[in-house]
């Protein structure tokens, strides 16, 4: 610190080795896939909250409707994957289960998940697509 703030830091230049080019996030790169392990899937979402964010669809009043996840936490549990397990939105998943701890509908804002359950209702026992739009 003491050289930092009397400005004697020897500058390096970063060499172009091993240099690559990261991709632009593709749409379908964000579909969640509950198919994939709990780990996986919480660390997807965790990797695209809150930009451009990783969701998944559900059927609300008959019609499918896309719900962005913003947090999630790995859970107890386990059934065919993408089902929801419970009423406080825990989702079976490929090898264990996560917990959906903040989601967002399309036009909504941001809302933790028993506040978003009182205005939407996904029951235990639905099944949420997995897998690539």
């Amino acid at each position: 610190m003491k050289k930092l703030e009397a400005d004697d830091l020897p500058l390096t230049t970063q060499t172009e080795d091993g240099v690559l080019y990261a991709a632009k996030i593709d749409k379908g790169e964000t579909r969640i896939d509950f198919s994939k392990s709990a780990r996986d899937v919480h660390n997807h979402i965790r990797g695209l909250s809150p930009f451009p964010g990783a969701w998944f669809e559900a059927e609300i009043n008959g019609k499918a409707e896309r719900i962005k996840v913003l947090s999630s936490q790995l859970a107890d549990g386990s059934g065919e994957a993408g089902t929801v397990l419970d009423g406080a939105l825990t989702i079976a998943c490929g090898d264990g289960a996560v917990r959906l701890t903040k989601l967002q509908k399309a036009g909504g804002k941001p809302l933790p998940a028993d506040e978003f359950l009182r205005g939407t209702v996904i029951a235990a026992g639905t099944r949420l697509a997995t897998g690539a739009a």
